[in-house]
């Protein structure tokens, strides 16, 4: 029996062992690639210029102008996830804490729209958009990415309180403060670092999205003046060099790909920073 016990240990340390290299070396292959074929390819007028004429046929010109639609589309719908998804993370777990099967109900639902693909989402903003009579936008793709990432910048949240000690809820309370005052003056100072990072974690969902803005956002060669006027982004500029036959273009689509990979990882390595900075702050019971 113990040596049945130790060999069943081995066998699921060296699983473990082979499943953890094997995510790493897929990892390192994919970076790898981007910067091999990216690199010779990225240059400071490629980011700096919007494309010029003949741009997708390997003429001059960038792609600053997916750059910062990008950047537009992200922090507008990051923005509007977060005053939508704030509330609703602070009603689960300050007002609603005792109610635990309609907070469990919640979530589930909450599971569930998080796991539902990004194009049909795309698809509903775009049902919308005709709908309400509306052409793509910037300000069409900022509500399509909003819904889209509502889900995610919610159930981080709740993450975060939900490591708040019960005890911090009930001191308060019974210091005559109301739910609200408990909800906004202590829970959201005590999670403010970790709920920091969970719109810097939605934030890098919304800007890495090419599916639920294929339909709604549009694309153009200009940089948007406006939230009614098309924008592109760089999940799009990729797409659409990649879909190009002249392999110029094909390369630059992969140096696209190094420029937003760079964006995610300083939004992935600002979201551990505060992850950090929220366990110094933390108050323990």
């Amino acid at each position: 029996m113990k040596k049945l016990r130790i060999i069943e240990e081995k066998f699921f340390r060296a699983l473990m062992f082979i499943s953890t290299n094997l995510i790493v070396i897929i990892l390192l292959l994919i970076i790898f690639s981007i910067l091999y074929k990216g690199l010779p390819s990225l240059s400071w007028e490629m980011i700096s210029q919007t494309p010029k004429g003949g741009f997708y046929f390997g003429k001059e010109g960038g792609i600053l102008n997916a750059i910062i639609g990008s950047l537009y589309l992200a922090i507008g719908s990051t923005f509007l996830a977060f005053i939508v998804g704030l509330p609703v993370a602070l009603l689960m777990n300050v007002i609603l804490v005792k109610h635990k099967k309609l907070i469990n109900a919640i979530r589930f639902l909450l599971d569930l729209l998080w796991g539902i693909p990004s194009i049909v989402y795309g698809a509903f903003g775009f049902t919308i958009m005709i709908y309400l009579g509306i052409q793509t936008s910037l300000l069409a793709g900022i509500i399509t990415v909003t819904l889209f990432i509502i889900p995610i910048m919610v159930r981080a949240m709740d993450e975060v309180l939900k490591t708040i000690n019960i005890g911090l809820l009930e001191t308060s309370l019974s210091l005559g403060s109301t739910h609200s005052e408990t909800a906004f003056r202590v829970f959201l100072r005590q999670a403010s670092p970790g709920l920091v990072t969970a719109g810097l974690l939605s934030f890098g969902r919304a800007i890495g999205d090419a599916a639920s803005v294929l339909f709604t956002t549009g694309y153009t060669d200009h940089i948007p003046t406006s939230l009614s006027q098309p924008t592109a982004t760089l999940p799009l500029a990729i797409f659409f060099q990649l879909s190009s036959p002249i392999e110029e273009v094909k390369n630059r689509a992969y140096a696209s790909a190094v420029v937003l990979t760079v964006i995610i990882l300083i939004i992935s390595v600002l979201a551990r920073l505060y992850s950090k900075k929220y366990q110094k702050h933390k108050i323990n019971f």
